[in-house]
């Protein structure tokens, strides 16, 4: 049984780093890059999380905080915060483009 496991996770890595070599290959993964960035700041999200950064250097204090601090605080949060219709339309652009 773990074996099976095992060669599923073996399967799933190499069909994820084929579909990642094909992407950038053609150039898909600039041009989903881009729709991406454009949804985001369309929805609002880009300056909700430039918001929520203001906050907390304002908080912490500019010179009390480094870039790598605030990327770890900020990235759940952006994370967390991505529209799901934004999801749902970048994956189905990936299953197109996989089919």
């Amino acid at each position: 049984m773990a074996d099976a496991q095992a060669e599923r996770k073996l399967k799933d890595a190499r069909t994820r780093a084929a579909i990642y070599e094909k992407l950038t290959e053609t150039g898909e993964k600039e041009r989903l890059k881009e729709l991406l960035r454009q949804r985001l700041t369309e929805c609002g999200w880009k300056a909700e999380l430039k918001a929520y950064c203001n906050e907390i250097i304002k908080n912490k204090g500019l010179e009390q905080i480094t870039v790598e601090e605030l990327v770890a605080e900020i990235t759940p949060r952006g994370r967390a915060t991505i529209p799901d219709h934004v999801k749902a339309e970048l994956l189905q652009r990936i299953r197109t483009f996989i089919e």
